[in-house]
């Protein structure tokens, strides 16, 4: 079973080499990496070229976003399952993608795998755990999503139910995942792993105003494309479901 891992960049010298490294590192070898370059101009061009033999693609072109670059990674890939990992983060271990493809060959009917991330530093500081341990699709409704950066689908279920939103700035990965597990209700599985380590402060972790009015907003267009009844008195309640997040970091320290 091929495993394809998509990193989307722009910009990103100093991250970038750390998430190469951690994909070249896993023990599970049936890996294809493709990486997908939005003509950064700080180097990152650079640091990818030194790994240019051990990335199967490298497509560099302007795009319209993340998410569009995600849908050009998942179209050139010919993995049978399929992950994004973002160029700030990095695998948490170095055989993550082999348990992720164990979960696939133990489940034939399995369409799709969430686990854990962990918000760190450098060093691997833990400031806030993220579980998908106790996710339900019903939880869509309140703007609560599985970990994205957990989330390994296969290729034939791109291919039947459609790619990310382009359109959308921040929000895209929820609208998939809620298309594909609550609308479609595609098989899938929790797997008791930390996956990934997305560093603190980093492009894909955002701010808080951002999430507030940009993000949830597009929550609210995603629960209403997809038929699912919803409000932003809802949405804005995730805040109290994500204290669970900073509780218990020592337990994963």
């Amino acid at each position: 079973m091929k495993i394809s891992v998509i990193t989307v960049v722009y910009n990103s010298v100093t991250t970038i080499e750390k998430t190469i490294q951690s994909v070249l590192a896993q023990s599970y070898k049936n890996v294809e990496y493709i990486i997908i370059d939005a003509k950064s101009t700080d180097g990152t061009l650079a640091v990818i070229d030194k790994y240019k033999d051990k990335i199967a693609i490298v497509l560099s072109e302007k795009d319209n976003g993340y998410y569009d670059g995600l849908n050009k990674g998942i179209s050139l890939a010919t993995g049978d399952i399929i992950g994004a990992l973002n160029a700030d983060d990095r695998f948490a271990a170095n055989d993550i993608l082999e348990k992720i493809a164990a979960a696939f060959n133990n489940n034939p009917n399995l369409e799709s795998v969430i686990g854990d991330i962990a918000f760190a530093d450098k060093n691997n500081k833990i400031s806030r755990y993220y579980s998908g341990a106790n996710f339900k699709p019903s939880l869509f409704k309140w703007g609560v999503m599985p970990p994205h950066p957990s989330f390994y689908c296969k290729k034939n279920t791109y291919n039947r139910l459609g790619l990310y939103g382009a359109n959308y700035k921040l929000a895209g990965d929820f609208e998939l995942m809620l298309r594909y597990l609550w609308k479609n209700k595609i098989t899938f599985k929790y797997v008791p792993l930390l996956m990934v380590y997305m560093q603190k402060g980093g492009k894909s972790t955002g701010s808080i105003c951002t999430n507030l009015f940009v993000n949830n907003p597009e929550v609210i267009t995603a629960c209403k494309k997809n038929g699912l009844n919803t409000n932003m008195f809802k949405i804005y309640m995730k805040y109290l479901l994500k204290i669970n997040q900073f509780w218990g970091v020592k337990k994963h320290a």
